[in-house]
């Protein structure tokens, strides 16, 4: 009977799930959420207003502005949030700063997280340390006209999208079994929606890159046929 009592003394699926060191966020869930959404709001409008400025090569456009912006937040997202994840797993379920605070908000939707599941550790720490400095390397490409822009673009965009493929079909392989099924905010806001993001607009971004990739070679091809004919 102990045993059993011990394991629900949090709020976690599944609910027989034994956290021995858990302390309860002091914070609330509106209060955590208001922090991510403000601080990424504020990468979003910096980077929309700084990429709105026409430079030496012309102004961006609309949808270019966005995929820069995309980038920004996905830099404090991935380096700052998931590289906290990365370096503090370990003392997460116990530790009361803001940051573990999130991840334990966030865990409410997946588990893997407060229990420092292998695969979640080891996808969060690529994540952070690769994905997050070649987010903001992506936005200094974009600013400033570099030729490889898009050869980032494409490289980022298919990292965040092969982890968020296996991420959830890593869960799929476990029954969802790490979330209160069906739950309207912790399995399909924080679980379905915030990570299908990484799906949705990477594979965007990873049509839009072959584009530009295939139009400058080809570019590039013509231009050496016609310097062959030349010859």
């Amino acid at each position: 009977m102990m045993d059993t009592a011990a394991a629900v003394l949090h709020p976690y699926w599944p609910r027989d799930l034994l956290i021995p060191t858990y302390v309860a966020n002091d914070r609330s869930m509106s209060e955590i959420l208001a922090f991510l959404f403000s601080v990424s709001g504020v990468f979003l409008l910096v980077t929309w207003l700084i990429t709105g400025q026409r430079g030496s090569t012309g102004s961006l456009g609309t949808w270019r502005r966005l995929a820069v912006c995309w980038f920004a937040v996905c830099g404090f997202i991935h380096g700052v949030i998931e590289g906290w994840f990365s370096l503090y797993y370990d003392i997460i379920p116990g530790d009361q700063s803001f940051l573990s605070q999130l991840w334990k908000e966030y865990s409410k939707g997946d588990s893997r997280y407060v229990i420092a599941d292998n695969f979640t550790v080891c996808m969060e720490t690529v994540t952070a340390w690769l994905w997050g400095p070649f987010s903001f390397w992506a936005v200094y490409a974009f600013l400033t006209n570099r030729p490889y822009r898009f050869v980032l673009q494409l490289i980022i965009s298919l990292g965040q999208l092969y982890g968020a493929v296996l991420y959830f079909f890593t869960e799929h392989r476990d029954g969802y079994a790490h979330s209160e099924l069906g739950h309207p905010v912790y399995f399909w806001f924080y679980f379905v929606f915030m990570n299908a993001l990484w799906i949705v607009i990477p594979l965007s971004l990873i049509v839009d890159a072959w584009r530009q990739l295939s139009a400058a070679q080809t570019q590039t091809d013509n231009t050496k046929s016609h310097k062959s004919k030349r010859k």
